[in-house]
């Protein structure tokens, strides 16, 4: 034990030779927590006395394992012993179950009998088996170009640290800050494009984990709001409709999320929170400018899109038709005008042909209608060019026919035959339908 004593005295001594001729390598090389490790010297020369073992990064009593005599055997421990170290005649440093803690830097010294000593140096790394990262955000849904991203990958222990977006190695481009230690990821300005999956691994040599996904939604729009019809986009547009015919227009856009949506007539707000509008009877009291308006409730952003919507030159054909279509005695008939032209400067009804003395009634300019040689006072004209004729008789069936002359001179003549059924009292049905019965059947 005198010898070592005297190793301790070697501490503040003089080396008579620092040669770096000792290696100390690991063996495994990357052990794992919980191996046992050996730390192999390989260059020692001479007839030794002793080893002291240090972990540190000095030769320092504080870092001292242990000291061992060649000759009895004997091992000393020192301040930095864990109870796991065991110094071998050869030199070795055998660990058992190494933790994390026994990473670090390793000397050997050595004291041969001319009590010269040579220093050798090895480090150790000890890996974990790396337990699943936690990856957290600020904020999971975002709006574009407004929010800042910031992900941060958490683990217990030390590691390297790599992202992945959806399932793909993630390209950490210049507009992606990432912390010195890689574990936090920020982005000013969100874009849509970044929206996805994100996941962190932590990893060392020996061992990988990666965190479960965390999903990023960006809000973004309305942009690009537009009427379709037909699949076709009309926006901006005059769309021409075939009289009593369906139209239905749809509204879309680039948004997330879907957008609200708000249909207007002539400015005027309509009932429908859809994204199409249907028109299921085109008349010319639907004709004028549609309007969508799309707001969307993350984003405060809001988009529109118009058109115009006026029937087609085939409208402007213009159909006579009775209303009811059987009119019988004493009742009331419409005789209804579809498609009257939209320019009409004036009309004439006429009882027969269109000569001055068959003229019931006339409208003016002005719209109001004044009566004709023909008028029996019981016919009223419209500004759309139809007719009324109250309590009908037998005479009035016949034809009738309409003149119109538009703003531009033009003129057109349509003429109607309508008929007038015979009413005949109840008694008088009854008397025909339901004889008396037979003598005898009673």
């Amino acid at each position: 034990m005198a010898l070592a004593g005297c190793s301790w005295l070697l501490l503040s001594a003089t080396f008579l030779s620092a040669r770096a001729e000792i290696s100390i390598t690991p063996e495994p090389a990357q052990p794992t927590e919980g191996d046992n490790i050996t730390l192999v010297v390989r260059g020692l020369s001479g007839e030794l006395l002793a080893y002291n073992w240090y972990a540190g990064p000095a030769l320092s009593l504080a870092y001292l394992v242990a000291s061992y005599i060649v000759s009895t055997g004997d091992e000393t421990p020192g301040p930095a012993h864990t109870g796991r170290e065991a110094v071998g005649p050869d030199g070795s440093l055998d660990i058992r179950g190494v933790l994390p803690s026994h990473s670090g830097t390793y000397i050997l010294q050595t004291l041969n009998r001319q009590f010269q000593t040579e220093v050798g140096y090895g480090h150790v790394q000890v890996y974990e088996i790396l337990t699943q990262p936690v990856i957290t955000a600020n904020n999971t849904a975002l709006v574009e170009r407004r929010d800042t991203l910031r992900l941060v990958c958490s683990s217990p222990g030390p590691a390297e640290v790599r992202w992945f977006f959806n399932g793909e190695a993630l390209p950490i481009a210049i507009r992606l800050g990432l912390s010195p230690d890689g574990r936090e990821l920020t982005r000013h300005g969100v874009r849509r494009e970044e929206a996805g999956a994100y996941q962190c691994e932590v990893w060392n040599p020996v061992s990988a984990s990666r965190s479960e996904p965390i999903n990023l939604t960006v809000y973004f729009g309305p942009e690009r709001v537009a009427i379709l019809q037909d699949s076709i986009t009309r926006t901006g547009c005059t769309i021409k409709v075939d009289f009593n015919t369906s139209l239905t227009l749809w509204c879309v856009s680039r948004s997330c999320p879907e957008p609200e949506y708000m249909w207007t007539f002539n400015g005027r707000a309509l009932k429908n929170d859809q994204d199409h509008l249907n028109i299921s009877s085109m008349t010319a009291a639907q004709e004028g400018t549609y309007t969508c308006i799309a707001k969307n409730p993350k984003t405060l952003l809001s988009g529109s899109a118009s058109v115009v919507v006026r029937l087609s030159a085939a409208a402007v054909a213009m159909t006579i038709v009775p209303v009811p279509t059987k009119p019988m005695e004493g009742q009331d008939v419409t005789l209804t005008v579809l498609g009257y032209p939209k320019d009409l400067l004036v009309y004439a009804w006429y009882r027969g042909s269109a000569s001055e003395p068959n003229r019931l009634l006339s409208q003016l300019p002005s719209g109001n209608w004044i009566a004709g040689p023909a008028h029996t006072g019981r016919e009223v004209g419209f500004a759309n060019c139809s007719l009324l004729v109250q309590k009908l008789n037998l005479t009035d069936a016949g034809r009738y026919t309409l003149k119109t002359v538009t703003l531009q001179g033009k003129t057109e003549t349509l003429e109607v035959e309508m008929q007038v059924a015979l009413n005949f009292p109840p008694s008088h049905e009854d008397q025909r339908y339901h004889p008396e019965p037979e003598p005898g059947t009673g």
